[in-house]
């Protein structure tokens, strides 16, 4: 069983995040600039909301609003499932799954302290079973020298 703890544990402690009066156009620049889907969005720290590339794609072109003037408030998802560093990530991909999202904040005591995506909990469970998989191909392949 792995946890969030290990799958984030080689990370840097950095979040990346924008806050709520930040133009949607800086989100998204920040977001080519780190290579990643989603933001935090916070206010004194505290988690308000998200807003992935996701959203921008479909609020910014296919309702044709201003990224350079509009704020983030006005498109970031509100609710947002979050995870703990004790979660495992079986059940990190069941939310994921469940609610069609790709990004989960990581909590811990009210204060976000990681991000983890779709594709690094997949990545995370293929590693996994490949293990798994190996380690019965040795046992099987030990079993039949006898």
């Amino acid at each position: 069983m792995t946890t969030v703890t290990k799958l984030i544990e080689n990370r840097s402690n950095e979040v990346w995040a924008v806050g709520p009066d930040d133009f949607i156009f800086d989100a998204v620049k920040l977001m080519d600039e780190k290579g990643i889907g989603a933001l935090a969005v916070l206010l004194d720290s505290a988690l308000i909301g998200i807003i992935s590339e996701r959203d921008c794609a479909r609020k910014v072109i296919l309702e044709n609003i201003a990224a350079k003037e509009v704020c983030v408030k006005e498109i970031m998802t509100r609710h947002v499932f979050y995870t703990d560093p004790d979660q495992d990530i079986d059940e990190c991909l069941s939310v994921m799954a469940k609610h069609h999202i790709r990004h989960l904040p990581v909590m811990e005591d009210d204060k976000m302290i990681s991000m983890i995506s779709m594709g690094d909990v997949v990545k995370e469970i293929l590693a996994e079973q490949q293990f798994k998989i190996e380690h019965l191909e040795r046992y099987i392949s030990w079993e039949e020298s006898f």
